[in-house]
């Protein structure tokens, strides 16, 4: 995981897991419409999994 994937995960968590898959996008999207902080939480744990 990159510095950059990390700052745009803060920034904007759906575009920092464009590549993860549709499923993911909008899982994290709509975390991020009912928070910011979940939307946060998500994309990076979406990012941080070595399964991926």
């Amino acid at each position: 995981m990159s510095i950059w994937r990390v700052l745009l995960s803060i920034v904007c968590p759906p575009l920092a897991v464009l590549d993860k898959g549709c499923g993911s996008i909008i899982i994290v999207f709509i975390l991020w419409l009912c928070g910011w902080v979940p939307g946060v939480i998500a994309a990076l744990i979406i990012l941080n999994n070595p399964k991926r």
